[in-house]
């Protein structure tokens, strides 16, 4: 028999951009198409995707894609995605409707055929037969995938967590996944975000206390900023602002969508008049208030940071307010956050956060929650997904230790290819699966050497040389112009910058013969970064423009 091809292309490595393939001769389906929030690094990047190229040069194979929840990094590449490829989107019914907000804002709603299924409900697509079981994690409607393949059946678990008393009454479903592993499960790929965290992860209805103490005991306006897609975060919002006998608000785009789109579905009740708009809001006594926000990340274009800068339109920071970060920071966005929570405390706010107090769980396993899946399972092999590489280290090492055949393991990393047949499974050829960047408008146009150059800008400066030289010589024809941009004050080195001319008149001279523009603007750029660091000891990007004459 042909193997069983599993690829990663994304969240193996890192965290976000989640995309698995699975693949089986003439067949392949896709579990999610996420995004990842760039790093510091990435400077200018809006966003990360994954790399496609794989898939573009197998387009006529694509079966079907399925979506495990609605978070970001499973679902926000997307809109990228469906600019390029066709198949059907399958996923549970609030899934479907936060995707359906996303891809109405794209303008590629039409273009798409998305699928509502029902936990227990099997997809055929192509050889594959995919069933999806509920799981617990930090929004509702959040699915695993039992995939049946020729070679036996594959779970992947998506984001999850094993919680007995979730906000909206979904655990995860280990009497189903029992059958799975008595009838014999091939292949375990198991959430490794919180593999290195001993014990398990509390429950979900801890966060609904703390957030009832605080609105409750506030003496004035209370703030909640949390994730636009955390439809249980916001119904816990909704219930502790009912006891309290307080009205909501809610700000932010993505977040009014996904309310919107939650309480048309069902997923979020709330009383006939708890929920406000700003006109009843702007009538309502501050201790009578909850405000439902994003910008728990401290993005810069979000409502919780235009609040921070002082610039929202409907709600203006003041002494007595309550603000409550219920989230935590994504790494990489510490800065951001902190950067608000200090601004917001500026204002006269009280600010709770990550630090100080206790309002968000975490939606992944801890250790022990996994070893109770793999003892439930017992997998022939196991690869650990959703992390960073010491993450899937961690959950390998843990997986062997409860049972998984030594060897059986495998960490893979984005682009990896692990083969399975019937006698054994092993690494195969890597694909492509190198980070997209998105910036702006383009798409996969930025790379490593302009984010390098990027950096180099932001840290040294520029200087751009603008020399005229004789067409036929090369010679200078007259003295060059020297500007700087980030590098030194013009005004306060105008000795150093007439230096600098001189520099590159000498570069320049002694040439009786025809040279090429290339070899003149290196000439130029190399004589010049070395007098400029040994002058400085700072090294500025040099840019050579040539004038021909």
């Amino acid at each position: 028999m042909p193997p069983l091809r599993i690829i990663p292309l994304g969240g193996l490595g890192e965290i976000g951009r989640n995309m698995m393939l699975i693949e089986y001769e003439e067949d392949i389906i896709v579990v999610d198409v996420g995004l990842m929030f760039p790093e510091e690094e990435m400077l200018g990047v809006d966003l990360v995707i994954p790399d496609f190229t794989y898939l573009r040069e197998n387009a006529g194979r694509l079966r079907a894609v399925f979506l495990t929840h609605g978070h970001e990094d499973h679902v926000g590449a997307l809109p990228y995605f469906l600019r390029e490829f066709s198949a059907p989107i399958y996923s549970s019914r609030l899934t479907d409707g936060l995707i359906r907000v996303k891809l109405n804002e794209h303008r590629l709603l039409d273009k798409s055929e998305t699928v509502v299924v029902e936990p227990g409900e099997v997809i055929k697509a192509g050889v594959f037969e995919v069933e999806f079981f509920p799981v617990a994690h930090s929004i509702p409607d959040a699915c695993g995938l039992i995939i049946r393949t020729p070679l036996g059946p594959i779970v992947h678990t998506g984001d999850f967590k094993l919680d007995h008393t979730p906000v909206m009454n979904q655990s995860t479903d280990l009497i189903r996944l029992a059958q799975v592993g008595a009838e014999g499960c091939l292949l375990l790929l198991a959430d490794s975000t919180y593999a290195e965290v001993e014990g398990y992860t509390p429950s979900e209805q801890l966060v609904g206390d703390a957030l009832r103490n605080i609105v409750v005991n506030a003496p004035g306006r209370v703030i909640i900023a949390t994730f636009a897609s955390l439809i249980s975060r916001v119904q816990q919002v909704v219930d502790a602002a009912v006891f309290a006998g307080r009205k909501v608000f809610v700000t932010g785009r993505s977040m009014i969508d996904n309310v919107a789109m939650a309480r048309q579905l069902g997923y979020l009740n709330a009383p006939d008049g708890v929920i406000v708009g700003v006109e009843e809001m702007r009538n309502t006594p501050l201790n009578k208030l909850v405000v439902v926000t994003t910008g728990s990340q401290g993005e810069p274009t979000s409502a919780l940071t235009r609040m921070a800068n002082g610039n929202h339109r409907h709600i203006q920071i003041q002494e007595g307010d309550t603000v409550a970060l219920s989230a935590s920071p994504i790494p990489g966005n510490e800065q951001a956050v902190y950067r608000n929570v200090d601004n917001l405390f500026r204002l006269g706010a009280d600010v709770l956060y990550n630090r100080v107090a206790n309002i968000h769980v975490r939606g992944h396993a801890s250790r022990e929650e996994l070893k109770i899946l793999q003892g439930v399972l017992q997998p022939e092999y196991f690869v650990p997904i959703h992390g960073e590489y010491r993450h899937l280290v961690v959950h390998a090492r843990l997986a062997e230790a409860v049972g998984v055949p030594e060897g059986n393991a495998f960490v893979l990393t984005d682009g990896d290819v692990l083969e399975i047949d019937e006698k054994e499974a092993r690494l195969g050829d890597k694909v492509p699966a190198s980070y997209v960047y998105v910036d702006g408008l383009g798409i996969g146009d930025v790379d490593q050497h302009l984010l390098r150059d990027r950096a180099h800008l932001s840290t040294d400066g520029v200087v751009v040389v603008i020399a005229s030289v004789d067409k036929q010589t090369g010679k200078l024809e007259r003295s060059p112009d020297i500007l700087s941009r980030g590098f030194i004050d013009v005004e306060e080195h105008e000795e150093l910058l007439e230096r600098s001319k001189r520099v590159v008149e000498g570069a320049l001279g002694g040439g009786e013969h025809r040279a090429e523009l290339g070899d003149i603007e290196v000439r130029v750029r190399d004589a010049l970064s070395k007098f400029l660091y040994d002058e400085t000891r700072r090294r500025p990007m040099v840019l050579t423009v040539t004038v021909e004459v």
